[in-house]
């Protein structure tokens, strides 16, 4: 654990130095600024369907920004060159992936609670419930770390940031829709794909600030399986 602290301090010194972590954030901001402009001032609506709504949309920028930040991890090392210098060092692969996630993922977490004041405006011309907003802002993290997972997974498997991009892309894409190619199956089929969608009916109880466990550890079992299939890819090509 010491070493992937280690990585992982050695990764926000990297997002915090780089122009791009920050154009990143700011314009991650700025969507979700808009977006809740938008959700509060179109006419008279009920403060729970306004959270509900800029959650909505926040869980998709969210995603985006996860991808966006899994890009470099691990296609941005190859691509250097410092991968090497890396798998060299008397660390362990697990360690790496851990490190550079938990890094990436104090970014979304940083992001995300800088956004924290948009909701908090419900309440002055609103009624809202404390609750529906912790509940939303868990929802929107738990998302975000299984989409940093996925990117990762993706990055790990690239040789080049473009392809982690678009190969991340792809993936987050296909496990956003499973729940469209759930209406056109037949049981058991679609209840399997629709169980499996990333998005959907698994973040709608948190955006309505109702906290189930098994979305929980749908996304905690998400993180777990893309995260070690990761390390895995590592070890792999570690050893070709």
């Amino acid at each position: 654990m010491k070493n992937a602290l280690l990585v992982a301090g050695r990764e926000m010194g990297s997002y915090t130095r780089s122009l791009l972590g920050w154009a990143i954030a700011a314009a991650a901001l700025l969507i979700e600024g808009v977006w809740f402009s938008a959700m509060g001032l179109s006419g008279t609506r009920m403060s729970a369907d306004v959270l509900r709504e800029f959650f909505n949309g926040a869980s998709g920028v969210t995603m985006i920004v996860a991808v966006l930040m899994s890009i470099p991890l691990l296609a941005g090392e190859r691509e250097r060159g410092t991968l090497v210098l890396l798998n060299t060092a008397p660390i362990r692969d697990v360690e790496i992936v851990i490190g550079k996630y938990l890094a990436a993922f104090a970014m979304i977490a940083l992001i995300t609670v800088l956004s924290v004041y948009m909701p908090l405006l419900v309440f002055v011309n609103g009624k809202v419930s404390v609750g529906h907003v912790v509940v939303g802002y868990t929802g929107i993290l738990m998302l975000g770390s299984a989409a940093l997972a996925i990117g990762m997974f993706t990055s790990s498997l690239s040789k080049s940031q473009v392809m982690a991009a678009i190969l991340g892309g792809v993936v987050l894409a296909v496990m956003v829709t499973l729940w469209l190619l759930a209406k056109v199956a037949d049981p058991p089929v679609s209840a399997f794909l629709s169980g499996l969608a990333l998005h959907h009916q698994r973040q709608f109880p948190f955006m309505t600030g109702v906290l189930k466990l098994e979305n929980v550890v749908y996304y905690v079992a998400v993180t777990f399986f893309f995260l070690l299939a990761a390390t895995k890819t590592l070890e792999a090509r570690r050893w070709r």
